[in-house]
């Protein structure tokens, strides 16, 4: 989904399409919150397959996400406590984190006083 997301900003596109599931939808509200995507919708493709739309943002023809990509992979997941974790770009950017509170931005996060699974970071 980040790379079906990074390739249409730098194509300008005005939205995006990617297969649907819960830690996706997830990860869009925390990208909405924080004011990085317009919005997104849960499509029905078919019986039992859904799929969402994403809508970018772009702010005087320029694309708001500058750069977006994965940190915890399947081959090797990055955990952080909470005063481990790394500031975006001094702050300008977030990560994205999955806790046991859900899915947060780095920011939540810290206001949470929790840690877990780093899964992004947004610029």
């Amino acid at each position: 989904m980040l790379t079906r997301i990074r390739n249409a900003q730098r194509a300008r596109h005005a939205a995006c399409v990617a297969p649907a599931s819960k830690l996706r939808t997830n990860v869009l509200e925390a990208l909405k919150r924080e004011g990085y995507i317009r919005g997104f919708s849960t499509e029905e493709v078919r019986k039992g397959v859904s799929q969402l739309r994403i809508e970018l943002k772009y702010v005087e023809g320029q694309p708001v996400i500058k750069e977006i990509h994965r940190v915890s992979k399947p081959g090797r997941r990055v955990y952080s406590k909470i005063k481990e974790l790394p500031r975006v770009y001094a702050g300008l950017g977030v990560s994205i984190l999955s806790t046991p509170r859900g899915v947060l931005s780095d920011v939540e996060a810290r206001a949470a006083n929790v840690g877990g699974e780093v899964l992004c970071r947004v610029f």
